[in-house]
């Protein structure tokens, strides 16, 4: 007969090593990448692009130009451009917006060196009265080739009214 030797159980079996090693492996990275894409697209308060791309919200946008026009025509006159550039790095609109004037070379968003004055006409809107509401109601107006949903909408509340009047002229170049 053989003689059998009572060993203590494991107080963690390799199974369930096994299956933590697998967790950690395959968390840590996610979650280092769910960061990464919140801190580049989300973080600093929202930037989001605007385009359009139905035949109604031209005239949505047309019809809530007119108190949008006045606004941002009053902020774009008040504006510095040269403070604009430092709103447009701290705010990090170069993360998502190619800009030569700020050398940012974002490809999120649509590039605000060609596209801008295009989207302005084809919105019906003067250029400062159109960045202002692209900046403040992101979903205004989509640019073609853009995503609805992108840029935050959070501007408007995360930047003061000097600051966007200063944004507006240094992307306008008024």
């Amino acid at each position: 007969m053989a003689t059998h030797r009572n060993r203590p159980k494991p107080v963690i079996a390799v199974g369930e090593i096994l299956m933590w090693l697998l967790f950690t492996v395959l968390l840590v990275p996610a979650g280092a990448v769910g960061w990464a894409v919140g801190h580049y697209t989300g973080h600093h308060g929202g930037t989001r692009t605007v385009t359009v791309a139905t035949s109604a919200a031209p005239a949505t946008t047309t019809a809530a130009a007119p108190t949008t026009t006045a606004a941002a025509t009053t902020a774009a006159a008040a504006g510095n451009a040269a403070a604009g550039k430092a709103v447009f790095t701290s705010a990090g609109c170069g993360a998502c917006h190619t800009f030569k004037a700020a050398g940012a070379s974002g490809k999120v968003g649509p590039d605000l060196d060609t596209a801008t004055a295009a989207d302005a006409k084809t919105a019906g809107m003067s250029l400062s009265a159109f960045v202002d509401q692209s900046i403040v109601q992101p979903d205004a107006f989509i640019a073609k080739g853009f995503p609805k949903g992108v840029m935050p909408g959070t501007f408007g509340q995360s930047l003061s009214k000097t600051q966007l009047a200063d944004l507006v002229a240094f992307i306008t170049g008024k």
